[in-house]
This record gives structure tokens, sequence and C-alpha cells, in this order.
């Protein structure tokens, strides 16, 4: 790309942060960041330094060491709104939280979509295709179903085990989480070791196991409070908002509510998410996705012919930008009703397109320290048993999810299905088992009717 490429798209992204995500998140959760130019030569001596620390799975991109244009974003794993405490030592925690619904849409195709969500069916498929060891216990719906018993599971599972959707900073630098994508870090010991002095700096506690279970559990604690607090005011709360009623509020294969089910208990509560709170926010964003990948591709196949005709109006149609206020103004249509137009299958495209951003965000809780009489009603406060900590939560990863990309979730949705149709759902049905056994000689009997 050449050098005004490379502007045009760096100012897409912080356009697209400035006037879509931040009426959808709020001001004070969305960091956008601004566009600087920097010394050529800086850059290839920033390239060489950093080669060595990337992890492999990184590797193969390469920085762009030719256009001298940069984002200048802030550390998110400091704390964002006030500098009163930043020479205290700040704990960090990133947590992207994935989709968290089920698809209401009447396009499903698959009934096994209306009860199971799509994460816990993908991780099947991952752990099969090498990607991670075993599946994990976490649950999206668990995280965003608002009941402190279901995130407090959510959590746990997290921590139990990280993959790429939980990681733990210390002062800004990494202290748990997944190493790469084979080597995850689960050791809880180690984790209290560097926890112990944020949540009991007395140092009153005895160690051993049970020290480690009540650190983990404290931890727990403060970033469930601090996921269901509300910092910040934005437009996305008075927009008309899709109902979260219109979905299943648990996932068959959640191992909290299986375990619920062999407890006899049949009924998940779902407390609901307070409408200020991130979580809800996100989950707003997620659920701009209303027709689900199959409603949605003979949609976005109908923009793609306008497109063959038309080559000349995909700038015309903000397909690629700009992300300005008359894009977000357009996002807030909600109607379902297709009337068979060019501009129904875009809007629900664009909407698709946020809410897949919004599935694959993450979320950066930092902490601090905080004495009693530093504390007041302007700044965030949150409580342990031994410790009080002031916060900022921000949202990261807001880049918006390319055009492109929409075939390829179509196949991949298809994928994942099939897969846990075939290897996880069978095993749990006698009789799709016999279907769908293999090596087996079979005999197919036919009467005549």
């Amino acid at each position: 790309q050449t050098p005004e490429e490379i502007l045009h798209h760096l100012q897409n992204i912080v356009d697209f942060g400035k006037h879509v995500m931040k009426q959808f998140f709020g001001e004070n959760y969305v960091h956008h960041g601004e566009i600087i130019q920097l010394p050529l030569d800086f850059v290839r001596q920033l390239c060489l330094k950093i080669q060595p620390e990337r992890p492999e799975s990184r590797c193969d991109k390469d920085m762009d060491t030719l256009s001298g244009y940069a984002m200048c974003l802030p550390n998110l794993t400091r704390l964002q709104t006030y500098r009163f405490v930043e020479h205290r030592p700040i704990l960090c925690i990133e947590i992207k939280p994935k989709c968290g619904f089920i698809p209401f849409s009447s396009h499903v195709s698959q009934e096994i979509k209306h009860k199971v969500c799509r994460y816990c069916m993908h991780q099947h498929l991952k752990v099969a295709n090498g990607k991670w060891k075993r599946p994990s216990k976490y649950c999206p719906l668990d995280l965003f179903s608002g009941n402190k018993q279901r995130m407090h599971f959510a959590l746990k599972s997290l921590l139990q085990e990280a993959q790429n959707n939980l990681k733990i900073f210390k002062n800004g630098e990494l202290i748990y989480g997944c190493k790469d994508d084979q080597d995850c870090v689960s050791d809880w010991n180690e984790l209290a070791c560097h926890l112990k002095p944020f949540f009991f700096p007395s140092n009153g506690l005895v160690s051993g196991p049970h020290c480690t279970r009540t650190i983990v559990k404290e931890l727990i604690h403060v970033i469930t409070m601090t996921l269901l607090s509300s910092t910040d005011a934005c437009r996305a709360g008075d927009m008309k908002t899709v109902p979260v009623s219109q979905g299943r509020s648990y996932c068959e294969a959640s191992a909290f509510n299986k375990e619920l089910v062999r407890n006899g208990k049949h009924k998940l509560e779902s407390s609901g998410l307070p409408r200020g709170c991130l979580l809800y926010k996100t989950l707003q964003a997620q659920m701009l996705d209303m027709l689900d990948i199959e409603g949605l591709y003979p949609l976005y196949s109908r923009v793609e012919q306008y497109l063959e005709e038309f080559p000349e109006e995909r700038s015309t149609l903000q397909i690629d930008g700009p992300y300005n206020e008359a894009f977000y103004e357009k996002l807030l249509d909600l109607s379902t009703e297709d009337d068979g137009t060019v501009a129904f299958a875009l809007t629900k495209v664009q909407q698709y397109r946020i809410a897949m951003t919004a599935k694959d965000c993450s979320i950066m809780i930092a902490l601090s320290p905080c004495l009693q009489d530093e504390c007041s009603e302007q700044r965030p406060v949150v409580l342990t048993s031994k410790s009080r900590f002031t916060f900022s939560v921000s949202v990261l990863d807001l880049d918006l999810k390319p055009y492109e990309s929409i075939p390829h979730q179509y196949k991949l949705d298809g994928k994942i299905v099939n897969y846990y149709l075939k290897n996880v759902q069978a095993k749990d049905d006698p009789v799709m088992s016999n279907l769908f056994k293999e090596n087996e000689d079979c005999t197919l009997v036919l009467h005549k009717v």
C-alpha cells in the first residue's frame, strides 16, 4: 500500500472509534487514538527491537516500516481516568468475552444453534484442529447473564483455561494468560503470589492452597463488580435496543447449566445486566446481528451483485468509509422486514459488521489500591474484604470487521455447527451416535409399499 492508502486506512480506524463505537459504548470506555508521523529510521529500529519479543503466531505479520504513519493509543493496562495513583502498582485484567447471546433469528437452519452458543460449539472444533489442548468450561452467556453466581463461574473457568480470552498484567507486564497457542499458564499459586499484596496488603493471611483460593475468589469478586458498574453515559443507552428476551438466556452446553440439571434444577436464573454497564452496551452492539449469518449472507450477496453492476457506487454506499455521523445514524434502523432493496441489505450488512466487532472486542479493567481518605464520589471504587481499588474500564480491538470477511464467516459457521452435530451431540444422543458410527458395515433394507 502507498503511504496515502495507509493514512486513509488509519483515519478510518480513528473515525470509526470516534463517531461510531463511542456512541455505542461511551466516551470513557473508547479510546480512538490519533494518527502521528514517525521518522522512518526510528520505525525500522523499533521493528528490529520488538521482533524477538513478538509471539510466534504474530511473526508472520510484518510491521509497516515504509509509510511513517502510526496510531498513538493509550496504554490500557494503566488507569485511564485518574492520574493521581500512577505511581502506585497497577493490576489490569483483559477479558475477551465473545458473543453473549444465542441466535434468535428465524433464518437459523439448525435447531442446535437455538440451544448451544457459538463459543461452546467452536471450542470442540478448535481442540480437534489442535488450537487448544482441551475445551474451556467458560460460556459467554454465563458472563453476560448478570447473575453473580453464573458470572463467578464464568470468570473462574476463564482463569482455569485462559486460552486467548483472559490475560492479567501487573504494572504493564503480563503475569498470567496464554503465552502461545499451546502453552497456557495455569499456576494459580504463582498468580496468588503476584496478587496477595493487592488484596491482603497486611500479609496477615496464611499461605497455602486456602490462601490461593481466597485470593482468586477476591479477584473474581472485583472483576464482577467492575463489569457490573456504570462509569459512563452514552447515546446507546437512549437508543431503541434489541430486546434481550428475544433470545434464550442460557446455553445447554454450559458447564454451569449442566451442573444445575444434574442437581435436578432446570430453571436457570438470569438477573439481567444493569443498563449502564459495559457488558450491557457490548451485548446490545452484538445483538445488531439480528438475522444470524445465515439470514445475512443472502443480503451480502445482493449487495455484491449490485456492486458488480455498479462498482462506482462502492464509495457512495460507504462500505469502506467514511465512518461518520451519517454512517452511525443508518445503523439505528432495527427493522427486519426485507423490502428487497439494496439499501435494506446494506444496512443489515453494516450492522452485522458492528456486531462482529463487538463480539471480538476486549475489555480492559485497570485497578489500583486506593486509601480510604482518597476515595470520593468522583472516583469509582470497588471494595474487597481487606482492600479498596479505584478502577477504569476500557474497550480494546474496535477495528471494524472487514466487509470481505462475510463469506469466510458463513463457511466457518457451517463447519462449527456440522462438527458439533457429528462429533459432540451425536455422542450424547444414542440414536444420532448410531447414525454417525464409522467403519461399520451397514445394510439398507427396502420394503415394498
